[in-house]
């Protein structure tokens, strides 16, 4: 079971500790109070880790943290008040796994294959740094270069004071930047990851994009140990039968939480309400991103280190199998948008002339879905709207195509399934108050 540190509960929680999985076996820290407000110093959540073959995931997110009075069965509302960038500069691109050097799966298994020839420990190798460039990872047993990814076209990003802007630069530059890697990514003294910049990739110059900070990982961890990369239906997937020790079965893996989400919407001004499969809830966070297109189609992004503010909200007796997202208004697509009073008054003259009574009152939430593949991913995101609204699989199909639609967070099977719901409906899951305070009662009717 999870181990939650014997103490009062607390106000406020700060968070400077990190880990590589996440589930029972969790050290959890707090705990906070139901209302209270846990603060995460994160580290680059994704490439760093992946070329540290002792981290275990690919991912380095913080330690858990107990809720009090989350029980298994409820759901915890994460109100999102602060997430400020640290990183001045991230590297990030596409990616190979490199033969050879992992078991199953590069993100979790990463292997020193010098090491097992020579019948020594070869699992999970701790590494340092040497130079710059791919082959600057060593095995600290044998030296020989072990990094288990390779990048195949990958790009240098630098960030300006306000952290709005974004510019990739020139090999020169990048080679500078990897010298100093720790302070121009930000990492914190408890990070175990490499520098991503110390690859020095360039193959971009000159790229100018906007930023929009959002978190990759957030919220609680699941009934069943995980690496936190995989806590979610897709690269999930990847640990069905895998031959390392974080194996799982198809059943395992249902114990998921799939806050993992890479979803641009988990941002300041949202609200994620998610699942309680282990008393005290366990809420962490990492893998914040610079920015993030819908889709993340090449599986990765600006990896960044951040400051993250949630307030903490217990909802009893809500059960979830997986994340409920309320973002910023502005986020909403434009067929899941709250009705103006206008509309509403039309819609009134239209269904009366037609001998008709409209529903009554409808407020926008996204209900969360994953899966090795999109299509799955839509289908478990629908089953799951289809249980908490009390609806038929098709009446949620149906509502999402005329009044929402289907988003897509991230690549294999990510999904967003967006609908106007009708409000005593959210009222009967506990959640009308975080809706309506999200966007508002609703108008005209």
């Amino acid at each position: 079971m999870a181990q939650t540190i014997l103490a009062a509960a607390l106000e406020h929680v700060v968070v400077d500790r990190y880990t590589d999985i996440v589930g029972p076996s969790n050290e959890m820290l707090g705990p906070v109070r139901d209302g209270g407000r846990i603060e995460y110093l994160t580290v680059p959540g994704c490439w760093g880790p992946m070329i540290t073959p002792a981290i275990r995931s690919g991912h380095e997110v913080t330690l858990p943290v107990a809720v009090e009075g989350a029980k298994v069965g409820d759901a915890v509302a994460l109100h999102i008040e602060k997430l400020e960038q640290v990183s001045r500069a991230t590297t990030s691109g596409t990616h190979t796994g490199w033969d050879g050097r992992f078991l199953s799966d590069p993100f979790v298994a990463g292997i020193c294959p010098t090491c097992r020839d020579a019948g020594r420990h070869f699992l999970y190798p701790d590494t340092y740094l040497d130079g710059l460039g791919e082959g600057a990872v060593k095995c600290s047993t044998c030296h020989s270069e072990v990094i288990p990814f390779h990048m195949v076209e990958g790009y240098t990003m630098v960030f300006d004071d306000p952290k709005g802007i974004g510019v990739t630069v020139t090999p020169e530059r990048a080679r500078e930047i990897g010298r100093d890697g720790r302070a121009w990514v930000g990492l914190t003294e408890r990070s175990r990851q490499h520098p991503i910049v110390a690859l020095a990739k360039a193959d971009l110059v000159g790229v100018m994009t906007r930023c929009r900070i959002s978190a990759g990982n957030l919220g609680s961890i699941p009934a069943v140990d995980l690496p936190s990369s995989h806590n979610c239906g897709d690269f999930g997937a990847f640990l069905v039968g895998a031959e390392h020790e974080f194996a799982v079965t198809e059943e395992q893996l249902e114990a998921r939480t799939d806050v993992h989400m890479d979803i641009d919407s988990v941002r300041e001004g949202s609200v994620v309400i998610v699942p309680v499969k282990v008393d005290g809830a366990g809420i962490y966070a990492g893998d914040v991103h610079a920015m993030i297109g819908d889709g993340e189609v090449a599986v990765h992004t600006t990896d960044i280190g951040a400051r993250l503010v949630v307030r903490t909200e217990v909802i009893k007796g809500l059960a979830l199998d997986g994340p409920i997202l309320l973002p910023p208004a502005d986020d909403l697509p434009f067929l899941a948008k709250p009705f103006t009073a206008d509309e509403v008054a039309r819609a009134e003259a239209l269904a009366e002339t037609n001998r008709t009574r409209l529903e009554g009152p409808v407020l926008p939430i996204q209900v969360l879905g994953s899966g090795p593949f999109i299509n799955a991913a839509v289908d478990n995101g629908v089953g799951r709207a289809a249980k908490l609204l009390g609806m038929t699989v098709d009446e949620v199909k149906n509502r999402a195509t005329i009044s929402g639609a289907i988003e897509i967070g991230r690549l294999p099977g990510f999904v967003q399934v967006n609908l106007l719901v009708p409000r005593e409906r959210l009222e009967r899951m506990g959640i009308l108050h975080l809706v309506e305070g999200q966007y508002g009662q609703p108008a005209g009717w």
